[in-house]
């Protein structure tokens, strides 16, 4: 595995951690505190920065069923983030997230969750 592909595998281990954080926090909470914002906008960044890696350390077309889920995914993230700071700016932190947002959140988790377990399964595969 090339150094680009290593440093992007090591970034979304961390953004899996920072979405488990805020996801996990917002379904048992049914709120959106400043620390659900905070590790849900660091796990995008660590997404962001992670794909950008594996793009530019890969040898093989970006358009692969990973890649496609890969992106996907991450556009999921992306669109609940952005739902969730326009809720919380609009509402406050003291309103409970309505179910519709709530029950979007936890499918664009599992989304991303399964994108990444294709990609270690992808990856594992090569190394064993």
């Amino acid at each position: 595995m090339n150094t680009l592909l290593s440093m992007g595998t090591k970034v979304v281990i961390f953004a899996l951690i920072a979405y488990s954080i805020a996801i996990i926090t917002e379904q048992r909470k049914h709120k959106i505190s400043n620390f659900v914002l905070t590790f849900l906008s660091l796990g995008i960044f660590l997404d962001i920065t992670a794909t950008l890696f594996m793009i530019l350390g890969t040898t093989n077309s970006i358009f692969t069923l990973h890649g496609i889920l890969g992106y996907s995914s991450l556009l999921a993230m992306i669109i609940d983030t952005v739902l969730l700071w326009r809720f919380r700016l609009k509402n406050g932190a003291d309103t409970e997230v309505p179910g519709s947002l709530h029950l979007y959140s936890r499918y664009a988790y599992i989304w991303w969750v399964l994108a990444f377990i294709t990609g270690a399964t992808l990856a594992m595969s090569k190394y064993v």
